[in-house]
């Protein structure tokens, strides 16, 4: 199995003006991949348990596999690649249950580089993914996923664009996170925050 690409590539604004871009994630970027899959710093932030590294074929593995049902984007901030984020089909079966008539997708996202924390790309990226999600999809719910309650920048940026609390759990004992919580934004409210 190989990356599933696709043909968007979206642009939009940091909260400073700066210019991010979401180009389409390609077999070409497995070097990117491995080196923010394997620093500790970065998983401390996107994984819920102690991981210290994937190696490249679990790494193909995951991004391929989650490519088949998603637009899977590098993130670039002055044509410099950043991170990775995509929009997934809801792939959670509690919450796809619970909306079983409506379109229900996921944003997930990791800024790889350090030196660009806190700068708003991730924010910039949540909105274009947002924008893409109900204005081309036409979703009519997108979700952010198990955000550990220690992840403030992420939560955040999620908050930036409209997104409210859907429900925290509680994590098990050994697990970084005390709790994580899960976000959403309903197509109405988009379409409100949008005007």
């Amino acid at each position: 199995m190989q990356l599933k690409v696709h043909n968007y590539r979206l642009k939009g604004k940091t909260a400073s003006g700066e210019t991010v871009v979401l180009r389409p994630m390609t077999e070409s970027d497995w070097p990117l991949l491995v080196k923010w899959n394997n620093d500790s710093d970065v998983l401390y932030y996107s994984e819920a348990e102690e991981v210290q590294g994937w190696p490249l074929d679990t790494i193909q593995e995951i991004y391929r596999s989650v490519s088949q049902n998603a637009y899977c984007f590098i993130v670039e901030y002055h044509d410099t690649p950043v991170g990775e984020c995509w929009l997934q089909k809801m792939n959670l079966p509690d919450i796809a249950q619970a909306f079983p008539e409506l379109d229900t997708r996921r944003i997930d996202i990791m800024i790889g580089e350090k030196d660009y924390w806190g700068r708003g790309i991730g924010a910039a990226a949540i909105g274009l993914l947002t924008k893409l999600g109900f204005e081309d999809e036409k979703a009519d719910m997108i979700f952010g996923c198990s955000i550990a309650d220690y992840n403030e920048r992420s939560l955040r940026a999620f908050f930036k664009n409209g997104f409210e609390l859907y429900k925290t759990v509680n994590e098990p004992e050994g697990r970084k996170a005390k709790c994580s919580h899960y976000l959403v934004l309903k197509k109405e409210r988009y379409a409100e925050i949008k005007q």
